[in-house]
């Protein structure tokens, strides 16, 4: 396979910087031949964790040189303003400028969203951002969207998130029609805000696949494809995920662990426990979406080690290659009159 994608990474972002950010690169170029990587940031950094890992230099990888960083606790309009040389903001130029076909950062949330909107711009027709990324259902996984790009939505904003939240889970799992559903307090139509009650009637009479409202559990059971949210309530739901997930292996782990039989136990079960371990292990699905703008970008979680941020490099090449700005725009251009 030639080599077609090239990935822009923000190589200092996150908790951990190149330490993790190199390796995964360096994995993904390894099992994916499709791709090729251009790591930016500082370059003696970038360059001793590239020695340590006695990585062999192709033209495959590429190092670009950025002078500043962007702190994880920084002021986002700070970082915009003051930090124009910024491995973060170097890295969504590549975009910009057609050298990368998306970047991949695990960088500081506020600041990374206020860059990319700032150097890519909004696509036409949509007026916000928004975050989008998977998590596990009983039956494969469910897009959620927002998931902290907007903490107060009007429901034209609801909507919009509906519709391309959509066509991500079309392009990329190839399903037809998507079900989308609308996250609230209940299932029933009369329940909600006004906002939740309006953005409903607009999915209603759009061409989405719109199964209606949901609840929380339903993003469990795999009710709907796509579940759609404002910023704040998208936030919680994904923080109480992850949260869950660890406390279950934790609580597993102590278990098993009480004497001598409960240890005999784990050894007959640890096939199983492993593949429940891989199904809840939210690094697998590391790596969310900014839609609505006009260059590919994808947010890994700060924290991430290598193997979450591998997933994130992995997610990112996926929208590449099932081409979903191209399959948003096109929408979007269709229903623009009316949105």
């Amino acid at each position: 396979m030639s080599v077609n994608i090239t990935v822009a990474v923000d190589a200092m972002g996150g908790d951990h910087g190149p330490e993790v950010t190199v390796p995964a690169a360096l994995e993904l170029l390894e099992r994916d031949p499709g791709v090729s990587i251009i790591l930016v940031g500082l370059p003696d950094r970038i360059e001793a964790v590239l020695r340590g890992q006695q990585a062999v230099r192709s033209s495959r990888l590429q190092v670009h040189a950025a002078t500043e960083v962007v702190a994880m606790d920084e002021p986002p309009a700070q970082a915009l303003k003051r930090k124009k040389d910024s491995s973060m903001r170097v890295a969504i130029e590549l975009v910009r400028d057609g050298r990368a076909a998306c970047c991949v950062s695990a960088g500081n949330t506020g600041a990374l969203m206020a860059t990319a909107r700032f150097v890519l711009k909004m696509m036409p027709g949509i007026q916000r951002p928004a975050i989008a990324t998977t998590l596990p259902a009983i039956n494969g996984h469910v897009y959620v969207l927002d998931l902290g790009a907007n903490v107060d939505c009007d429901a034209e904003h609801l909507y919009q998130f509906g519709l391309m939240g959509a066509i991500l889970a079309a392009a990329v799992d190839g399903k037809e029609r998507p079900s989308v559903g609308l996250l609230n307090i209940g299932h029933e139509a009369i329940k909600g805000s006004e906002v939740i009650k309006r953005a409903a009637e607009l999915l209603r009479a759009s061409p989405v696949n719109f199964h209606g409202n949901v609840e929380g559990d339903d993003i469990y059971r795999g009710t709907v494809d796509v579940v759609v949210c404002d910023g704040f309530v998208g936030n919680v739901v994904l923080k109480t995920s992850e949260g869950l997930a660890w406390m279950l292996g934790q609580m597993i782990r102590r278990e098993f662990q009480r004497n001598f039989l409960t240890r005999l136990a784990a050894l007959v079960a640890m096939p199983v426990l492993n593949r429940f371990r891989r199904q809840v292990d939210h690094r697998q699905y590391n790596g969310a979406s900014l839609l609505g703008l006009k260059g590919v970008v994808v947010k890994s979680h700060g924290g991430a080690d290598a193997y979450a941020f591998r997933h994130a490099l992995q997610y990112a090449a996926s929208e590449v290659r099932n081409n979903v700005l191209g399959r948003i725009e096109v929408a979007v251009a269709q229903l623009e009159p009316s949105l």
